[in-house]
């Protein structure tokens, strides 16, 4: 019976040796203090035992250093060797130095000298610019003097308003243009002064000599007079052979009638001496009851495109429906051009149907248009005012509507967001074809400019929204179907088929995104890992989830790799460095304070910037160990007869006093 209690003993000293030789600091204690709970005589016993343990440690370490000694002295021979030669190659570089600091400084003062003149160069060529800039604005306004001088007003106002558009715009920050644009207002009230001056003058001498002016037209229009009568009645007395003078003179009477009427008869394009603008305002206000018809009628015909459209790239075949294509919507790529047929263009079917379509309302508003009699300019200015409305509120309503559409899923988003672009990019020809068929330069003053690049801008960012909120409500739908076995002993060993579901869909559907401009796939990635991480954070802290074994959390962190080695395998380009694992960053550290249990490093280093676990708040680590708290104690009937459980159960309890202090400390702070 002693023996087989010695034997028991040895076996038990054996462990708890094994034990402090592998266990963490922060669990010895209730290791040793198992050894003064035993039999009475164990204290020595173990003594007896550490102390042959620690012999064979010294002898191990002995034969290892007696293994490495020769090496060890062959290292300092041969550094004691190398020293010399460290020594000379010292100076060596030492002097190689010196004479490059000597070179240098010849170098530097060259290149010193090099870099003033290159400054001078640069000066001299920026003066001779701003010369070049300045010399027609003086030359204008020098031949403005000119004309003022001989009294040539109507050219001088025309100069002005070349000096005040064009060439004083260009050089406006200068002094001596200032005062020149201050100048212009005065000369041309001076103008106007001298104008009406002289247009009294010349009426006040109308006045004097109107007689006179009078005398001498009645004049030249009696010898008009008497020619046609002379010549007129030669023909009367060739008539009178024939017929009564009466007929001829009734005949010439009802002529001269006629050329009277002619003459006095207004053209087409005057009035009357009424008043019009009421007529005006009306046919205005019909125009714009017209366009409202027009949109009304458009927004129709938008949302029947965007109905059959299939949303996926437009095929082509041949060379001669590439051009068809083409022919109907500007599109330009260099390297899909270079590509063998068939092949497929980025938009989709509605991009050249809707870019049409905006074309034949512009020609639908010009036909009222052109009816008001209106100049050109004028005409432009209703155009691109119309088809503005047409982008900003028919357009871009019907496609925010399209957006909000159950059926739209994320591929057609990603359609949509492609369309979207290359209408953007054609507004360009839109103002272009309206230049084109006003004959009105863009770059006249009062030009409208037109606000697709606004319009289509907000429906992109309306269907990226979009994408984001579909995105996470399917990563919603995978999580709703995990099932995880919270009480349940040990992992499976494997990740959970939900989640790897879940993965294989985020990968297929972002090999799509990568179509994307600009970073609308890196932000949708992001947003995804963010989202997908705070709801596996809240599915493990969820009030009603009272129990959670640590089998249980071995498996929540094998799920938990599979997000990591997901954002890890860069599955859309363009993140820099752990950019995307950071956004598991929070589940990491909480798991991995749970897996190592390593408590004692938490609570010392809490509230440091360098902590191990600093993104780990108090009270989400307090939720899910009073949570492993309970598990322990149902799950584990006798574990208060087993020493190993107890003690467990006691650094839980402290752990959880500390927690609660440092939380309680948090709201107090707050």
């Amino acid at each position: 019976m002693a023996d087989n209690e010695s034997v028991e003993c040895i076996t038990e000293h054996e462990r708890i040796l094994q034990e402090i030789e592998s266990t963490d600091t922060a669990c010895v204690g209730p290791t040793l203090r198992s050894v003064y709970d035993d039999q009475p005589n164990a204290h020595k016993r173990f003594m007896e035992k550490l102390e042959v343990r620690i012999r064979n440690h010294d002898r191990e370490i002995e034969k290892m250093c007696n293994f490495h000694h020769q090496g060890f002295v062959d290292a300092i021979t041969e550094l004691l060797k190398v020293r010399a030669d460290a020594e000379k190659l010292m100076g060596q570089v030492t002097d190689t130095n010196r004479r490059l600091q000597d070179a240098g400084r010849e170098v530097t003062a060259q290149t010193e000298e090099v870099i003033r003149c290159r400054i001078q160069q640069r000066n001299m060529t920026t003066t001779v610019e701003r010369l070049q800039l300045c010399i027609p604005v003086l030359e204008m306004y020098s031949k403005l003097k000119e004309q003022l001088e001989s009294k040539r007003y109507y050219a001088a106002l025309k100069t002005m308003e070349q000096l005040e558009k064009v060439y004083i715009p260009r050089v406006s920050r200068y002094r001596f243009c200032q005062i020149m644009a201050e100048n212009l207002p005065k000369l041309r009230e001076d103008i106007k002064d001298i104008s009406m001056s002289d247009l009294k003058d010349f009426l006040e001498s109308i006045r004097k000599h109107s007689d006179k002016i009078g005398e001498t037209a009645m004049k030249q229009k009696q010898a008009e007079y008497r020619v046609q009568v002379l010549n007129r009645y030669e023909t009367l007395l060739l008539y009178r052979n024939r017929q009564s003078t009466e007929t001829f003179e009734n005949y010439y009477r009802k002529q001269r009638k006629k050329q009277a009427r002619l003459v006095l008869q207004p053209q087409s394009n005057m009035g009357y001496g009424y008043p019009v603008n009421r007529l005006f305002d009306l046919l205005f206000e019909i125009r714009d009851q017209y366009n409202e018809t027009l949109l009304k009628k458009w927004a129709l015909v938008f949302r029947e495109i965007f109905e059959l459209d299939n949303y996926s790239p437009i095929p082509v075949e041949t060379e001669e429906e590439y051009k068809s294509v083409v022919s109907r919507f500007p599109f330009h790529d260099a390297e899909i051009e270079k590509q063998d047929f068939p092949k497929k263009l980025p938009m989709s079917q509605s991009v050249p149907q809707i870019y049409v379509q905006v074309k034949e309302f512009i020609y639908a508003s010009l036909k009222f248009s052109e009816s008001l009699h209106r100049s050109w300019t004028e005409i432009d200015d209703m155009l691109r005012k119309s088809t503005n409305l047409l982008l900003t509120r028919t357009l871009s309503g019907c496609l925010q509507h399209l957006t909000k559409k159950p059926h739209i899923g994320l591929t057609e988003l990603v359609q949509i967001i492609i369309n979207t672009t290359h209408l953007e990019q054609a507004c360009k020809y839109l103002e272009d074809f309206i230049t084109n068929i006003t004959n009105v330069s863009p770059e006249t003053v009062h030009t409208t400019r037109l606000y697709g690049l606004s319009t289509f801008k907000d429906a992109r960012h309306a269907a990226e929204g979009e994408i984001y909120t579909k995105l996470n409500q399917k990563i919603d739908e995978f999580i709703q179907l995990a099932d995880y076995d919270w009480g349940m002993p040990e992992s499976d060993g494997q990740a959970s088929g939900y989640l790897m579901d879940l993965i294989n869909f985020l990968r297929s559907t972002f090999q799509v995104f990568t179509h994307l401009p600009g970073k609308v796939a890196q932000t949708a990635c992001m947003s995804a890992c963010k989202h997908l991480s705070t709801s596996l954070m809240q599915m493990v802290l969820d009030s009603e989830l009272k129990q959670i074994s640590m089998g249980a959390v071995q498996q929540f962190n094998l799920d938990v790799i599979q997000c990591e080695l997901f954002a890890s395998s860069e599955p859309v380009p363009g993140f820099q460095g752990d950019t995307l694992q950071l956004a598991f960053i929070d589940l990491r550290q909480l798991l991995d304070l749970f897996m190592v249990w390593d408590w004692s490093t938490y609570l010392a280093d809490y509230g440091q910037p360098t902590s191990k676990y600093l993104r780990v708040n108090p009270s989400t680590a307090l939720a899910l160990l009073e949570k492993m708290k309970d598990t322990s104690k149902k799950n584990n009937i006798f574990s208060q007869f087993r020493k190993n459980d107890r003690d467990k159960q006691k650094l839980i309890e402290t752990v959880v006093k500390q927690l609660r202090s440092l939380v309680n400390g948090m709201s107090q702070h707050s």
